[in-house]
């Protein structure tokens, strides 16, 4: 989903953390896509966290999603 919205997909990377309760997903990508991820007031991010958590909510999970340089 983050490939589609950058300049440079080769360098977005997606890292999964599985605790007990929760799972963390460190996106990192260029520099000069952190801007489009976030997007303005962060409504880009805020969208795709509410994705993600909706997904994990049937493995019973809380999701959070970290957007990393």
């Amino acid at each position: 989903m983050v490939k589609a919205l950058v300049d440079n997909p080769e360098q977005v990377s997606v890292s999964e953390v599985e605790g007990e309760q929760s799972v963390i997903y460190e996106v990192r990508v260029a520099a000069d896509d952190m801007g489009k991820v976030i997007g303005k007031q962060g409504r880009i991010a805020r969208a795709i966290r509410t994705i993600v958590k909706a997904a994990c909510v049937k493995g019973g999970k809380k999701a959070v999603v970290e957007i990393l340089e």
